[in-house]
Parts: C-alpha cells; sequence; structure tokens
C-alpha cells in the first residue's frame, strides 16, 4: 500500500510524511482491530509449525492494551476513527466530499426517473395526470369567450338599454349599440400549459424547501390563480415571502399570493397568462349582473380572476377612494365608473359635481344634462363647490327632518314627483392638487360629507395617482372603507390606500385590486377599458336628449370671489379677534408680528385679523415700511 501511493504518478515527495504516517496508522489499525476481533488461542494463524495472534504480537498487544482501559467498544470505536484519519492522510480521502457526491448521483438518479415519468404522462391523456384534478378545470368557465348578449341585439342595431321615460317624457337612457362590437375569441384552453405552469411551481418552492402540490386551476382573462396545498407543518408566511423569487424562476412580471382560500386547505397563487385579454366596458354593462341591478349607482368595475363581471352598488359603498400612478389606468377606470351611472340613471335621478384640477380628464363630460356646474378646474373653486355641498348637505337634513324620515329613498317615497331629490355624486380627480392649494378646509369638506352625505343621497368617489399620507390623510381614509387601488410604485403607497402591500404586484393597464365594504379580503379585478370614441359616441347622445340646466346655487356659491364686500359671516369670525382689536388699542401699533406673538397664532390668521380691522376702520392702511396708523380709542 505504501509503495502504490509513493511511486504512484499523482503523488509527490512533499506529502512523503503523511503518506508515511498515514501507512502505519493503517498497519496499527488494522492489526488492532484483528487482535480485539479474533482474541481466541483457536483463532491463532499457524506459520511453519509456529503459532501467531491474528493481529500480530503489536496489534494483539495493543488490543490488550486498550480493552483493559477503554474497554471492548471504546477500543474499537477508537481504532475506527484511527483507520479513517489514516485513510485521510495518505490517500486523501474526505468523508465530506464522498458524502455529496453520493448525495448528488442520487439526485441525478431521481431526476432521470423524474423525467422518464413526466414523458410517460404526456403520452397518456390529460385527464389522467397528477398534478391537477381534471375535475376542477372541467368547471372553470370559458374566460376566452367574451358574455354574448342575449337581447336580441344584431350588428346593426342600436336598440335602448333599459328605456326608462323621465318626467318629461322625452329623455332615453343610452343604448348599448354606441359601444364597441367585441371581438369574439375562437383560442381554447391549453391544458398543457397550465399543467407545464403548475410543474414548475412545485419545484420551484421544491427549491425553496416548500412541499406541496398543485389541487386546483383557476383561468382569468389576465391571470390564472393556482390552488397550492402545502405540505403539513409549513408555515404560510414562508410562502407569502417568496412572492419575488417566484416571479423571477417562472421569468413572470409579477406573482402575487393571497393567501389561504376560504373552504379550502390552499394557497392562491396568481401568475399572470402568456397572452392578456382586454375587459371591453360593454361585456359589463351587458352582463346579466348590471342589467338585473335596481340600483340607479349601480357601476361595472370589471371582471374578477376567473372571469365573472364585477358589479357594486356606490349607494352601499357609501363612497370609493381610488388611487394609481400614472398609466396604470386609473382615469380609464373612473370614465368606466361615470358611464355605467350614465347608462343607468337619467338627469332627474343622479346629478354629477365633477372637479378635475388636471384639466383633462373630466373636461369632455361638459354640458351633459347630469352635471349640476360646468366641470371646475380651478383649485380655490374646488374648495367653494365642496364647501356648497357641505351645505347642500345640511339643507337636506333639514328636509328629511320636516318629513320625519331617515333615509334619502324614505324622502323620496313621502313627496310627489316633483319634489323629489335626485342622488348627487360628487367626483374629484386629482385630490393631492386641491390639498396643497387648501388642505385644511379641503379635508374638513371631505370628511364632513363622508361621514354624514349618505343619508342625503349624496356620495363621494376621489382619485389620486399621489396616495402619499400627506393627501391621504387619517381622517379622510377612516371615512372611505371602500377603496381601489390600480398599480402603485412601492409598498408604502400601497399599504396608504389598502393598509396592506399588494398594490405594487399589479400588471397595470387596468389591473387593481378593490376593497368591498364590509369585507375584510380584497378582491383583484381587471377594470373595464373603454376607449376615448365610445365616450364621445356616450356623450354626443346625452347632449341630444337636451343640453344641461345648472343650478344657480351651485353658480353663485362657486364663482363668488373671497373677500367680496366688507360683511363677515359668522363662519369667517375669529374667536381671538376681540383680543387682537384690544390688544392694537392698548398699545398703538398695528404690526402682524406682534399680533402673531401676543396672542400665538399663526402668521395667516394674525394678517386676516389685521385685514379685518382694516375695513371696520380700526387701524389705517398699509404704508410701506412704515407702521400702520391705529385710528380707535382705546375705549374701543
Amino acid at each position: 500500500f505504501f509503495s502504490v501511493q509513493f511511486f504512484s504518478s499523482k503523488s509527490d515527495f512533499g506529502r512523503l510524511p503523511l503518506i508515511c504516517a498515514g501507512s502505519v496508522g493503517i498497519l496499527i489499525g488494522s492489526s488492532s482491530l484483528m487482535g480485539i476481533m479474533f482474541p481466541a488461542v483457536d483463532d491463532y494463524v499457524v506459520i511453519l509449525d509456529h503459532y501467531y495472534p491474528a493481529g500480530g504480537y503489536v496489534g494483539s498487544g495493543l488490543a490488550t492494551l486498550l480493552t483493559t482501559y477503554l474497554s471492548g467498544p471504546g477500543a474499537i470505536l477508537l481504532l475506527f476513527l484511527l483507520l479513517i484519519f489514516s485513510l485521510m492522510m495518505s490517500v486523501r480521502f474526505s468523508p465530506y466530499f464522498m458524502g455529496k457526491k453520493l448525495v448528488s448521483a442520487y439526485g441525478r438518479i431521481g431526476e432521470t426517473y423524474r423525467q422518464k415519468s413526466t414523458e410517460k404522462q404526456k403520452k397518456e391523456k390529460a385527464p389522467s395526470k397528477p398534478v391537477v384534478q381534471p375535475e376542477m378545470l372541467a368547471t372553470v368557465p370559458s374566460v376566452n369567450e367574451p358574455v354574448r348578449l342575449e337581447n336580441g341585439l344584431d350588428e346593426d342595431e342600436d336598440e335602448d338599454f333599459h328605456v326608462k321615460p323621465v318626467s318629461s317624457g322625452e329623455y332615453r337612457l343610452p343604448g348599448i349599440g354606441l359601444l364597441d362590437k367585441v371581438e369574439q375569441s375562437e383560442d381554447e384552453v391549453d391544458l398543457e400549459l397550465y399543467y407545464e405552469v403548475s410543474r414548475k411551481l412545485e419545484e420551484k418552492l421544491a427549491d425553496f424547501g416548500i412541499a406541496g402540490k398543485v389541487e386546483g386551476i383557476s383561468p382569468g382573462p389576465i391571470v390564472t390563480t393556482y390552488e397550492f396545498a402545502p405540505a403539513p407543518g409549513i408555515k404560510i408566511t414562508r410562502i407569502m415571502s417568496l412572492a419575488d423569487d417566484l416571479a423571477m424562476g417562472l421569468k413572470a412580471e409579477s406573482v402575487r399570493i393571497v393567501g389561504s382560500i376560504p373552504g379550502k386547505a390552499a394557497l392562491g397563487i396568481e401568475i399572470p397568462n402568456p397572452k392578456r385579454e382586454i375587459v371591453y366596458i360593454r361585456d359589463i354593462i351587458a352582463s346579466e349582473q348590471f342589467k338585473n341591478a335596481s340600483s340607479m349607482l349601480t357601476i361595472g368595475l370589471g371582471k374578477d380572476v376567473i372571469g365573472q363581471s364585477v358589479i357594486a352598488d356606490l349607494a352601499k359603498m357609501p363612497h370609493l377612494l381610488i388611487a394609481g400612478a400614472t398609466g396604470s389606468g386609473k382615469s380609464i377606470g373612473i370614465n368606466a365608473i361615470i358611464c355605467s351611472i350614465l347608462f343607468k340613471a337619467t338627469p332627474d335621478e343622479v346629478r354629477f359635481l365633477m372637479i378635475d384640477p388636471k384639466r383633462i380628464e373630466l373636461s369632455g363630460y361638459e354640458n351633459i344634462p347630469h352635471l349640476l356646474h360646468p366641470v371646475v378646474v380651478n383649485p380655490k373653486m374646488a374648495n367653494r363647490a365642496l364647501q356648497w355641498a357641505v351645505h347642500e348637505m345640511e339643507r337636506r337634513y333639514m328636509l328629511l327632518e320636516e318629513k320625519r324620515v331617515k333615509s334619502f329613498a324614505s324622502y323620496n317615497e313621502a313627496v310627489e314627483d316633483e319634489e323629489k331629490l335626485p342622488f348627487i355624486v360628487i367626483i374629484v380627480d386629482e385630490l393631492s392638487d386641491l390639498m396643497m392649494v387648501a388642505s385644511r378646509e379641503v379635508e374638513e369638506s371631505i370628511a364632513r360629507l363622508a361621514q354624514m352625505a349618505r343619508a342625503a343621497g349624496m356620495h363621494l368617489i376621489l382619485a389620486t395617482q399621489r396616495p402619499s399620507v400627506d393627501v391621504l390623510t387619517g381622517l379622510i381614509k377612516a371615512n372611505f372603507p371602500t377603496r381601489m387601488s390600480f398599480k402603485v410604485f412601492s409598498k408604502i403607497d400601497s399599504r396608504t390606500i389598502l393598509d396592506t402591500s399588494g398594490a405594487e404586484h399589479l400588471l397595470g393597464d387596468g389591473d387593481s385590486l378593490f376593497m368591498p365594504p364590509g369585507k375584510a379580503k380584497m378582491e383583484r379585478i381587471h377594470g373595464a377599458y373603454i376607449s376615448e370614441k365610445e365616450t364621445e359616441r356616450v356623450i354626443a347622445f346625452l347632449k341630444e336628449q337636451g343640453t344641461a340646466q345648472y343650478e344657480e346655487s351651485v353658480i353663485e356659491a362657486v364663482e363668488e370671489q373671497e373677500g367680496n364686500g366688507d360683511f363677515i359671516s359668522d363662519d369667517d369670525y375669529d374667536e381671538k379677534y376681540d383680543d387682537a382689536v384690544a390688544l392694537v388699542c392698548e398699545t398703538g401699533q398695528a404690526s402682524i408680528s406682534m399680533v402673531q406673538r401676543r396672542l400665538r397664532v399663526g402668521y395667516n390668521r394674525a394678517a386676516r385679523m389685521i385685514e379685518i380691522m382694516e375695513k371696520e376702520g380700526i387701524v389705517g392702511p398699509s404704508d410701506g415700511s412704515k407702521p400702520r396708523e391705529v385710528l380707535a380709542r382705546k375705549e374701543y
């Protein structure tokens, strides 16, 4: 053994001491083990009429010594360790690398077996595949074919959709023929593609130490939901944290893990489809859910992850908060919501108050019969429009009190047709622009409307592309339980609008998360698409029914200029104004900084009180760097 190791071509003289020590160790260890295993006289070896111990004299002596002090098992364990270390020194033997090679060989054998098993399964029929239960796939609705109209609409027909005359007997609701015809897709569901993705999903999760199997598949227009059942003992939080890793492993744009599925011991993992299907607004309006809805504030949001139409009632929300980054489909979603109401309600039933500081999103609805006021584009005028809405809400509450009723619907049932009040839907697109101009006033008006306007038949829809905490304040969020988020840029934005992450993983182009009222779990909705030409056709049809009849009270409240006249209303009266007047008269100085410092008020508040004193003749006008003259006496 020593000669083979030394004279081998792979050996060198530098390892000579190790080879010598290892060879001696192997000789001593093996001979000692022989002496322990065959100690009897009958086991002696006879050579040339002489009896020798089985392990030789050295081995027999060491065996006797070791068994005396370490006992038999201890001596055997020590000698085995000596043999292993001797082998490691002499032949470069490593138990770690040997075990690693054995595991690698076992893995290659297992991979070969799995490949052969997969090839065998592919030759069989698709329903017999063990990866996904074929019964569940058979019950999945056909999502590649859009909903077909059942009301007899032919290609060239343009009939009215749910035509309901109003009090004038002339107004007609828009017809569904104003919307573009949906191109029917003839693509069939590719079961092999779903099986392949489910197999890859199982393999990628196994790479992270998570065993389990896909038990069901629910194809949808944009994403496909895979129901993954983890093995016992695996925590859900481990799987939830692997969304980004799975997206990279599956080469998908994003992967969203929705958590446990009610009624099943499985998680929902949403993976984008290779080919996305467009959800058209015509599909939603033609659906049975929309046609059978009785509410005039029925809105079509889009389709869910399995292709079913999602319809909601704004009157039950009762307000909606929408957020989404630029290009996420937020503006198209707002247009779809507005058109859904226009297809359901007449101007006598629903009126709109639209605020559009960006001047381009809602300006196309100018002069439609449903408007209370021309689209407000000036942020300062928008603040006054919200204040008018608060006064209108208070007026309606007084009417409810006179009729001794508690709700808007009960009031309309108790009065004649001429005295019925319409719903008022206030739409604000972009909230952040208003908050930059007059954050406190806008926040107070929105909070009051959100808290009380439901019983008065008034509802808010607020939209913003910057869902930061200075725009969506805690007071606003607390009164908007119903929220909808399109794709945002970060987890912080998602938590601001939805109080949880997830919106940053959306795909854009109308993909959204919807938090319905009274439910803790969010719904993923693929928003309905309505083109600009469709919107223009609907608006043109409405204008043909009649011109806009704006409310004079709204115009007067919105378009009047601030500071017009010397009259000070009770709302503008400052509780510290009398103290400020007494201070100015006593000191004979009319300085804004003095009033600010002595009364501990803000600069704007102090300047406002000085301006009121000037209008009332208490102090004189400003004269450049000279101080104002105090005209009133100390006894004022």
